[in-house]
């Protein structure tokens, strides 16, 4: 195993650190509990909090800031975060209008959020993310997981939180947003948490994992190598199996990098994405590629389709500054 460290028990640490320093201008690192907040809170604004496992960067640390999250607690490598840090994080970035917590659908976030939400004195309410359409179960979850679907919701309701909408309009539009989005991803490689020294599975050089999991975990069927073409004509085809798009809908296309492919193959995605819908008369409204939501080094990719309608494209369409997420500023 080669990665940039010095100790394996210091990795999370300093790479906050580094983080928080790179981005001082929109970032604040509380240490006693860990959590990333906005470095300038507005104040009366619903804030926005989520959070999970590190080794999915950007998410959730890289999209606090203007627009997006006011605070994110980031646990260990693939591991929840703890009640205390969503607590903590809850009091400082309230401002009066309550916290939004958005989760990712896997057991110990969902259990850590719930505590979090159950025992805080700030008024709460929660957004659920099950995006994932590969399996309806798995060793990390009871239901569809949640995965690069987040994005979208945090960059949606980010913009409703910032125009000035109230805890429960935010927490209704969320739930919309989630709803109307599906995902699907696949893995060429698999890939190393610094604790473990090895890999998290083993997978044949001819071989892909078709709906694998952003942590790894099994996905549909263990698959042949197959073109870009083919690899996306089955995601897509489970996506829209489940979003059932009527013809006349406006798509977000996301095309997500799982942390070891390269841009230019994460395009050339995204063109077997665009070929595909519009040879089905499906309409794309608004594109993002890009290495969002990863699994450290994993390579390969997700493909996020999203529903859109007048109110998404307007907040998808407005300001954002976060460190890893920025237009119209």
């Amino acid at each position: 195993m080669k990665k940039f460290m010095n100790h394996v028990d210091d990795f999370l640490t300093e790479s906050l650190a580094g983080f928080a320093a790179a981005h001082s201008d929109l970032v604040v690192l509380n240490t006693e509990p860990v959590f990333v907040r906005r470095k300038v809170l507005k104040p009366g604004k619903v804030a926005l909090i989520s959070g999970g496992g590190s080794g999915h960067e950007p998410l959730h640390s890289g999209f606090v800031g203007y627009g997006m999250l006011d605070a994110a607690c980031p646990g260990q490598i693939f591991t929840s975060p703890t009640p205390d840090q969503m607590m903590a994080a809850a009091k400082t970035v309230d401002t009066g209008a309550g916290v939004l917590f958005i989760v990712k659908n896997y057991s110990g976030d969902l259990m850590n959020f719930e505590m979090a939400s159950e025992m805080s004195e700030v008024p709460n309410a929660m957004v659920l993310i099950n995006d994932d359409v590969a399996v309806e179960n798995s060793s990390y979850t009871t239901g569809r997981r949640g995965v690069a679907g987040a994005v979208i919701v945090e960059k949606l309701v980010g913009s409703m939180a910032e125009s000035g909408a109230d805890l429960e309009q935010c927490k209704a539009f969320g739930d919309r947003i989630n709803k109307r989005t599906a995902s699907m991803g696949v893995a060429f490689t698999s890939c190393t948490v610094p604790a473990a020294r090895t890999l998290t599975f083993k997978i044949g050089d001819d071989e892909i994992e078709v709906g694998v999991g952003i942590h790894g975990e099994p996905g549909r069927r263990r698959a042949k190598f197959a073109p870009a073409d083919a690899i996306a004509g089955e995601l897509l085809t489970a996506i829209a199996e489940d979003l059932k798009p009527a013809a006349d809908a406006e798509l977000l296309v996301l095309v997500n990098g799982l942390g070891g492919t390269p841009l230019g193959e994460l395009y050339l995605l995204f063109n077997s994405t665009r070929t595909w819908l519009e040879q089905r008369g499906l309409n794309i409204g608004r594109v993002q590629v890009g290495a969002l939501t990863t699994s450290l080094e994993m390579a390969g990719a997700s493909i996020t389709l999203c529903v859109l309608d007048d109110e998404m494209k307007r907040h998808w369409d407005s300001a954002v500054h976060t460190p890893g997420l920025r237009w119209g500023v």
